[in-house]
């Protein structure tokens, strides 16, 4: 490709108004945003006419599992940064629970490797804790492309366990950066199994793993936060109740998420679509939804996620309950997003703050998340006066399959750019899969984060 890009004729959100203009990136980086217009082609430029289309940051997505190494079938990081790149997508954060699960300084420096390999957008990856790791965590600290440690209190899926005070503590205790915790409580899963193991209605999911279940476990991570001044980022919230409590008592150090799934669907969801809709921790009840809607807007949740963890439809096709839980998500959530967006839910400009600037303050991410001059050339630019209905077939995850099949949704990326290089194409009027640009490795590098 051409040095240099220029944008023009597109409707820009910026971090303080949306207004029509252009933009040019040189080098990678945002050189001139000029919101009335007016710049002009340079010789070699690379020229995108954004005319009818929105240009936005690109989207972050902090909470996938890309099952690399390990599961192939399921996906890897060639298959999963595709899949971002067609959602508008430029960075994401891959989780630990792989094969091996990436649990020390080795694991980790293999996955950067393998990325700088596979991968087309910005990359970042957590390690693992365990109950007997606190000097490999530290052996991680500040090293590029690592993002935090990853700790799991309650079960789901995998083996990385950690809920003992004594083994937290020690976590909390003796090491630095973020701390993102899978906020479920094993002394209450494990209490309640002869309860619900009889039962073979999805509706039990929620049930067993019910809101007192995540309550426990988030002010138990709280404490230790606050207890040992760690900077803690709550993972995948779910309940009303949770979203309430931090209203009033996550303070400075504390951050959280929210899944697009758990902002869309509700329990009626989840009986019309069984185990695609099987995940951990699970999709709720209306009420909860909304709870987590309007939590979302006061600020007491920080950013929107996808936690994308594809399994195979014959893995789920066992039915309910040894049917994996996890869904994928992450090519849905940005317009998925939009489309609330679109039907009065929310503005364009704050999914861009959720989905783009919100996830770059959680991790301190350098130079992400907003069109600013001399930040990172990631950019999406989307349609918002077209809705494309999706099916399974039009999805780039290696599982082929998407919750959200049959749904007409609006603001499909068009064009998505990881540092001024496009890497994912679609037509207005073509085929909604669209095209994949860049090669493997030929764009994106590991996240730095201050």
């Amino acid at each position: 490709m051409r040095n240099g890009l220029l944008i023009q004729n597109a409707m820009m959100v910026l971090p303080s108004r949306i207004v029509q203009g252009d933009l040019r990136v040189i080098n990678g980086s945002i050189k001139t945003v000029a919101p009335q217009g007016g710049l002009q082609p340079e010789i070699g430029e690379y020229v995108i006419d954004g005319t009818g289309l929105h240009l936005l940051p690109g989207a972050i997505d902090p909470h996938v599992h890309f099952r690399d190494p390990g599961h192939p079938e399921k996906e890897d990081l060639e298959s999963g940064s595709r899949a971002a790149a067609a959602g508008g997508i430029t960075s994401f954060l891959d989780m630990p629970n792989t094969l091996p699960n990436a649990t020390n300084r080795t694991a980790l420096e293999a996955k950067i490797a393998s990325a700088a390999k596979k991968a087309v957008t910005h990359h970042g990856f957590f390690i693992g804790a365990t109950t007997n790791n606190v000097s490999d965590l530290q052996s991680v600290e500040g090293m590029d492309g690592v993002c935090g440690i990853k700790v799991f209190m309650g079960s789901s899926t995998g083996d990385l366990l950690v809920h003992e005070q004594k083994h937290l503590e020690d976590i909390f205790a003796n090491t630095g950066g973020i701390i993102a915790t899978h906020a479920e409580d094993e002394e209450r899963l494990l209490s309640r199994i002869p309860e619900f193991q009889h039962r073979t209605d999805i509706a039990a999911h929620a049930e067993y793993r019910d809101v007192e279940c995540a309550l426990i476990a988030t002010k138990r991570a709280s404490a230790l936060a606050k207890d040992h001044d760690h900077r803690l980022h709550i993972v995948h919230l779910t309940s009303g109740a949770e979203a309430d409590w931090l209203s009033s008592n996550k303070g400075d150090l504390i951050t959280t998420e929210v899944c697009t799934q758990h902002l869309t669907f509700d329990q009626d969801d989840v009986e019309n679509l069984g185990v695609r809709a099987l995940m951990n921790p699970p999709i709720r009840y209306s009420e909860d939804k909304e709870k987590l809607w309007s939590r979302l807007k006061d600020g007491t949740i920080d950013c929107i996620v996808t936690d994308h963890a594809p399994h195979t439809l014959e893995s789920k096709s066992v039915g309910f309950p040894k049917a994996p839980a996890g869904m994928p998500g992450v090519e849905t959530s940005l317009p998925l997003m939009l489309t609330h967006a679109m039907n009065g839910k929310c503005t364009v400009s704050d999914v861009v703050r959720w989905m783009c600037a919100g996830p770059a303050k959680v991790y301190g991410m350098k130079n992400k998340g907003s069109l600013i001059e001399g930040f990172d050339g990631d950019l999406t630019l989307v349609d918002l006066e077209n809705d494309r209905t999706i099916q399974d077939s039009d999805t780039w995850t290696r599982v082929g399959w998407t919750p959200f099949a049959g749904r007409s949704l609006t603001g499909w990326p068009i064009y998505t750019i990881v540092d001024g290089k496009i890497v994912h194409s679609r037509t207005k009027g073509g085929k909604l899969r669209g095209n994949a640009v860049a090669s493997p490795g030929s764009v994106g590098r590991p996240l730095i984060f201050e």
